[in-house]
Parts: structure tokens; C-alpha cells; sequence
């Protein structure tokens, strides 16, 4: 299988932040032509912080660095009929057109997807927002704005966390509000596809960001069950951090056959013959008492990833809980080639991005992002493919495009 099974496949994006981008990323890095469109002035991405400055001197938001590998961009504003009409246009000559504006603003803009279907009646048209763009019936969050720490609030994920009366602590998985519904926009996009191979049909498909967060929370089934999510893992075995000399080490030993090995791995064969310690209920109940100082004091003298080591050596479920810097010099990780480092010339600096996780059986291809193509498919510059894009695309001559900047159409 090649390593850019999506290689021909066109995808234009009206986008910000993370949660499309995020999508779209992927979709370039397994090899879809995505075309990002920005306002004149850059999407709201480029501007956060902290900043990356490149070879240029040009800051650039890490939300945007992080977000928009291997992207070609064009600079366009929607606002005026001739930026509609040019986005319309393209549109035309695309597989999927995409957008995350808050609903009813792609409408406004005259961009939305039935003014899409009428230029493009195979495009698929993929929309990320809050609480989705369905009228019928419309969620009462409709015209909402969202963003990540407010999805995973509503869908329950700071329950798993709290502590008592203690507040939530917001954004305690990254932006798993913005990426993973980032992620399900992609298998919709993809899954359109697949049925428009069949019918020949384009369609719309709504993302939202609550929807996908409850999806991924599951807090309604242990509700369902009975289970409190911020109990959730209490009596079900040992599942919980350890100490050992550079930090802590997870540990998850959940059935009983996995007891004895455990056992003998931190050096407590007694505990097998222990009645307190017969079941799943009595490892939880005394894991302070007994099981967490046995365990700890075993692992004094070793690292994590010795501690870690040394339990896998028995066939138990453990690993190391990773700075960043620990990630980066994790050998699997270097291995792999899922981190890419882009030096800055000139600057002596340089910036780590993640590529995609994703691996298929392409023996003729390095994984590693930079090696890809020409060139590294780098974040790209405000407006770096306009001409091009316009010239290639739709044909307009460069006379016609400079009298377009000119006018403040596109820059």
C-alpha cells in the first residue's frame, strides 16, 4: 500500500485553530492536496501564543505550526462578492470543501453547502462546529461558541478528575476537545467518500465538538451502570502511579491471572498467599496500605523506565509517566520517526511537530515528514500559494491576480 493513500484526493478548507486544521493535516500527511483559505490578515492561529519565528523573522503561532504540515494556503476575502465567487469557484474544482466557522456563518458568507452542491454536486462538505449545524432538529446550543475546554466540560471528562468539591482542572488532556472531533470529521470525510464511490453523490457531514467529546468521555454508560466517573477505576485492581527515583511509573494489573506475576515481579511472592489480597476488590482496598509502599520501596534504586522495564519483563501492563523531553528521547519515538524537528536556519533554533501515526506497508518510503515530497511539508507562509493556486487552478493570469491584491480581494 503506498505510504499517500490519499495522493489526487483535493480538499478545500475555510478553517482555524485546531480542530479542522487538525483534521486536514492528516489528510495532507497520508497525501491529500489541501488548500487552507485564511483571511487577509491570517487565521486566528497564526496569531496565538507563544510564537514561532522563522528564517524570515516572521512569528507565527505554534497553534498554526502545530496544525498546518504540508498545506498549500491562499489568502481570500470571503467577505466581498468577488472572494465568495473566486472561493465558489474552487470550490468547483475540488473533492471535499470544509469549514469550522460558528453555524450559520458559511450561509451568511454565501459559501455554505447548498451553494456548494449547486458549483459541485460531488463535493462532500464537511462541517466542524460547537454543537453542529443541523436546523432540523437544531440543538438549543446552536449559535454557541465553543471551544475545547468547554466541549469536555459538558461531556463529563473533568469528572474523572475531580476531587471533591475541588475545581475541575480545565484542559487536562491537551486539546482532546478540538482533536479528536478533528479526528472524527476525518473518518466522516473519508466514509463520504467511500458511499459517494457507490452514488456519485456529495454530502454534508456535521461534526460536533460535544457530540464527539460525549463519544469519547463515555461517561453516560458508566452512569448508566452506576459507576461515578471519578471512581471509575476504583475496585476494578491496580491501576495507579508509582514512585521510583526520576519520577512515577503507571502500573495496571486488572485479572487475577496477572496477580502472581506481579507478585514476583516487585519481589512479594507472600502476597499471592495473602487472603486481604485474594480479589480484584481487596488489591484496591489495601493498595495504600500494602500494595503502594511494597511496590515503591522495590522501585527505589531504579529509574521509571527500569521500574517500567522490569514489570513489562514479566508481561505486565507498565510504562513511565514522560516529560516532553523524555518523549523526545524515547527510542520508540526515535524509531519511529513520529517527531519531526525543523531547524530554523539562521537562528539556531528549531521547532518539534508531530507527524502522523499512521503506518502502511511502503517499504520505499522513510516515515519521516521531512522526507516527503520535494521538501519538508512545512507550515506554510500567509498567502505563499495564492498565485499559483489562482493561476494553476482557475486560470487567471497574473495581471488579473496582481489587480485582485491590488483590490484587497486576496493577498
Amino acid at each position: 500500500m503506498s505510504a499517500r493513500p490519499l495522493a489526487g484526493l483535493r480538499i478545500l478548507s475555510a478553517e482555524q485553530m485546531i480542530s479542522l486544521p487538525h483534521a486536514t493535516q492528516l489528510l495532507s500527511l497520508l497525501g491529500a492536496d489541501v488548500l487552507k483559505v485564511e483571511p487577509l490578515s491570517g487565521e486566528a492561529g497564526r496569531h496565538g501564543r507563544p510564537m514561532v519565528v522563522d528564517e524570515s523573522g516572521t512569528e507565527t503561532g505554534s497553534t498554526f505550526v502545530r496544525n498546518n504540515l504540508g498545506k498549500s494556503t491562499i489568502s481570500l476575502d470571503l467577505k466581498s462578492e468577488r472572494g465568495r465567487d473566486l472561493f465558489l469557484d474552487l470550490a468547483g474544482q475540488v473533492d471535499a470543501v470544509a469549514e469550522n466557522f460558528r453555524p450559520g456563518v458559511a450561509e451568511k458568507l454565501g459559501i455554505g453547502f447548498e451553494a456548494v452542491r449547486l458549483r459541485n454536486p460531488s463535493a462532500i462538505y464537511v462541517s466542524v462546529s460547537g454543537f453542529g449545524n443541523r436546523s432540523d432538529p437544531p440543538s438549543p446550543y446552536r449559535e454557541r461558541a465553543a471551544y475545547a475546554p468547554v466541549v469536555e466540560g459538558m461531556a463529563g471528562l473533568y469528572e474523572y478528575a475531580r476531587e471533591n468539591d475541588a475545581p475541575p482542572r480545565l484542559a487536562s488532556a491537551g486539546a482532546l476537545g478540538d482533536t479528536g472531533p478533528g479526528l472524527y470529521a476525518v473518518i466522516g470525510l473519508l466514509s463520504a467518500l467511500h458511499e459517494r464511490a457507490r452514488t456519485g453523490q456529495g454530502c454534508h457531514v456535521d461534526v460536533s465538538m460535544y457530540d464527539s467529546m460525549i463519544a469519547i468521555a463515555d461517561v453516560v454508560h458508566l452512569a448508566s451502570v452506576g459507576v461515578d466517573p471519578s471512581r471509575a477505576t476504583r475496585g476494578i485492581g491496580i491501576l495507579d502511579s508509582f514512585r521510583a527515583d526520576d519520577g512515577w511509573f503507571t502500573l495496571e494489573v486488572v485479572r487475577e491471572p496477572h496477580f502472581p506475576r506481579f507478585c514476583a515481579a516487585v519481589g512479594h511472592p507472600e502476597w499471592e498467599k495473602d487472603c486481604r489480597l485474594a480479589t480484584r476488590s481487596g488489591w484496591a482496598e489495601h493498595l495504600e496500605t500494602v500494595i503502594r509502599p511494597g511496590v515503591e520501596d522495590w522501585a527505589r534504586g531504579r529509574t521509571k523506565d527500569e521500574a517500567s522495564a522490569e514489570l513489562a519483563r514479566h508481561g505486565l501492563a507498565a510504562g513511565p509517566v514522560n516529560t516532553p523531553q523524555d518523549i523526545m528521547r524515547d527510542p520508540h519515538v526515535l524509531e519511529r520517526g513520529l517527531v519531526h524537528r525543523f531547524e530554523i536556519e539562521g537562528r539556531e533554533t528549531s521547532v518539534d511537530v508531530v507527524g502522523s501515526p499512521l503506518y502502511f506497508s511502503e517499504p520505499t518510503r522513510d516515515h519521516d515528514v521531512a522526507d516527503e515530497g520535494d521538501g519538508p511539508p512545512r507550515w506554510p507562509g500567509l498567502g505563499g500559494q495564492t498565485g499559483r493556486v489562482l493561476e494553476g487552478w482557475l486560470g487567471l493570469s497574473p495581471k488579473e491576480i496582481e489587480t485582485l491584491r491590488k483590490e484587497g480581494i486576496v493577498g
